[in-house]
């Protein structure tokens, strides 16, 4: 997993409450057993419409939201089922942050899990994100975790909570097995003292042949 110091991206603005998974990576796209390659499906029943041709009107079909990496959104984002396509879908798409004023919980763990920052703010942050994004075209967030500090490409910043432990996790890339490798040595110390008796029962058996 990419470590995740700072970081800055274009914004992209969906100013939609309860977006659920099933929203963001269709249910008729989790049939790929790799992570990758669900980016072109991600919002896609908003993206395109019945003839499958692209929905012009929808946000992150404008030019000037094209190559966004933070997401600005509402409330509950990621709710609904608790498929972990829905980040993969996200992150392939070139989103490294996400923020809203709350997310489903299995959704923000997930999106931990894959190097993905997911960040709450208060109703009012987020309405005023909102707004900046909106005034200005080509609208930046720069994220610096070690700080805990979003700063806008106009100068107006803001100040956002994480839990140590993930915040831990993100700035030096661990995933579930790289924190497991981290006890790798405790790990094989471990196997070696449980080996001695598995052998020492198998070189017996082969004597007794």
């Amino acid at each position: 997993m990419r470590p995740f110091e700072e970081f800055s991206g274009l914004v992209a603005p969906i100013d939609r409450p309860d977006v659920d998974t099933d929203q963001i990576i269709p249910k008729q796209f989790l049939k790929r057993v790799e992570r990758s390659g669900f980016g072109q499906f991600l919002f896609y029943d908003w993206r395109r419409r019945q003839d499958g041709s692209l929905d012009r009107d929808f946000v992150l079909n404008r030019p000037r939201y094209r190559g966004a990496q933070v997401l600005l959104t509402r409330e509950n984002f990621g709710c609904g089922s608790s498929r972990e396509h829905a980040p993969w879908a996200l992150l392939d798409a070139g989103f490294r942050v996400i923020i809203a004023p709350s997310f489903a919980d299995i959704f923000k763990n997930n999106c931990f899990k894959n190097g993905m920052l997911p960040l709450e703010l208060a109703n009012e942050l987020v309405d005023q994100w909102f707004q900046r994004v909106a005034a200005q075209e080509g609208y930046r967030i720069t994220v610096d975790l070690t700080a805990q500090m979003l700063t806008g490409s106009d100068g107006f910043c803001c100040s956002f909570e994480i839990d140590p432990f993930r915040k831990r996790c993100l700035l030096q890339g661990l995933d579930e097995i790289g924190l497991t490798l981290e006890h790798e040595s405790e790990i094989g110390a471990y196997e070696e003292t449980h080996r001695e008796p598995w052998q020492a029962a198998v070189a017996g058996q082969r004597e007794e042949q």
